[in-house]
């Protein structure tokens, strides 16, 4: 039989010499601590804290030290044979420009601040309001509006449909006093007519439910923060999730596609409309009758569903519409993955750092997916009057989607006359791609 192998002793373990008794478990924990023992007793805590780095107030430098001076740390207990004073050395040093870059990063107080007043709220469910008669607003010149229209088509007949300063009625059918008020506005209107709201609109504030997404709507954010409307009780809607016939043409109908299923068995959706604030509840029943699906949440995952919409009309839209051939935002799926990537992630480190927004998880999954199933018969084009709200800031000062949109406007002619990201690239973006390339080659 093998001879048994016995286990090396560790480097740190003494052999104890003949006649000596080895030193038992209890004695060498005790003998390891007490030259630190020790020293807490003489300095106390401080003496093993470690520099510190503090940030000073106006964020022009930073100060690097050692703990508090040694006089001023409280000593528990004198002891009899004397102790050498510590010496404290204390550095000041004055950051560079580099490292002044560090405010511009994503990681600031926004985020944080805004979850903690959703967990101030206490609330884990949504109040979900039923769906009842509702105002809508209409552009003040009249034309037509296809939210408007289909909004009034998916009701239940009883809307009442009015122009920017009309008076409010005092009560819909039924006596209702409260409803909600659709501000269906072009945005070229909105900021004008919240600035110049009359005293019985203005006390109906909390009623308005504001519409985002598409290239009709486009992103309102940036007024809506302006007029102190961006907050969790606001109601807004996504409304990019559905078609908008014409009056007469029939019912709007589901744009909302399925792209696979999750871990657990679960459909995954793209294109999906959303709503959150007050009201949210009705939009979401008055959506679910029509059989358009519609995700009702909190306002800080409506704001993700709203960035990623936006991002998407805006850089797929872009990447089309340079070229020199008509192309649809199904083309741009398809055959310019690599180019909308690049965008895409300039995107998202442009929200994370100027507005602590972070798409979800699966982003470009649900975008790709979305517009090879949907995007077939919607052509990529640059509207000059709707570029503040197609494509808003800060999604349009990365430095590639400033390239594109400098080369539409000099080298295509496109966007006359609009103030544009200053980029020092000039001509054709690197990364551009000529044609549509097919899968098979063919240009």
């Amino acid at each position: 039989a093998a001879p048994l192998m016995t286990p090396r002793l560790k480097r740190f373990e003494r052999r104890p010499s003949r006649g000596a008794a080895a030193p038992s478990a209890s004695t060498v924990p005790f003998l390891l601590f007490l030259p630190v023992a020790l020293l807490l007793l003489a300095f106390g805590t401080e003496a093993f804290a470690p520099p510190v780095v503090r940030l000073s107030t106006l964020g022009h430098g930073a100060v690097v030290g050692s703990p508090p001076p040694f006089d001023s740390v409280p000593r528990p207990r004198s002891f009899p044979f004397p102790f050498p004073s510590p010496t404290t050395t204390t550095t000041t040093t004055t950051t560079t420009s580099s490292s002044t870059s560090l405010g511009t990063t994503w990681s600031n107080g926004q985020a944080i601040r805004e979850y903690q007043d959703f967990l101030a709220t206490g609330k884990s469910d949504l109040d979900r309001t039923a769906d009842c008669p509702s105002v809508l607003v209409a552009p003040s010149d009249g034309t037509p509006s296809p939210v408007v229209d289909a909004l009034g088509t998916m009701g239940n007949g009883d809307d009442v449909v009015i122009r920017p300063y009309d008076p409010l009625p005092i009560e819909l059918n039924d006596g209702e006093r409260s409803y909600p008020i659709y501000v269906c506005v072009r945005p070229t209107e909105l900021e004008r007519f919240l600035t110049t709201l009359p005293d019985d609109w203005t006390e109906r504030r909390d009623d308005f439910v504001f519409v985002s997404g598409g290239m009709h709507c486009g992103c309102i954010e940036r007024i809506l923060k302006d007029k102190g409307y961006c907050r969790d009780a606001q109601t807004q809607v996504l409304v990019s999730g559905f078609t908008t016939p014409e009056l007469g043409r029939g019912k709007p109908q589901d744009l909302s596609v399925r792209i696979g299923e999750t871990a657990m068995g679960e459909g995954k959706y793209a294109g999906e409309c959303a709503a959150c604030g007050k009201w949210a509840g009705s939009f979401g029943e008055r959506l679910e009758r029509n059989d358009i699906r519609c995700n009702v949440g909190f306002y800080r995952d409506w704001r993700r569903h709203m960035w990623e919409r936006a991002s998407y009309d805006a850089i797929f839209g872009l990447v089309g519409a340079v070229r020199e051939e008509p192309t649809s935002m199904q083309q741009v799926s398809l055959y310019y993955g690599e180019e909308v990537s690049d965008m895409l992630w300039e995107a998202t480190t442009q929200l994370r750092g100027h507005l602590a927004v972070t798409l979800s998880y699966g982003f470009e999954e649900r975008m790709f997916g979305f517009g090879e199933m949907r995007g077939q018969g919607e052509p990529c084009d640059l509207d000059p009057v709707m570029y503040p709200y197609v494509f808003p800031s800060p999604i349009c000062d990365g430095k590639t989607m400033s390239q594109y949109l400098n080369y539409a406007q000099s080298e295509m002619g496109k966007l006359p006359g609009v103030a544009l990201p200053r980029t020092s690239d000039a001509g054709r973006p690197s990364a551009m791609r000529q044609g549509n390339l097919r899968a098979d080659g063919v240009l």
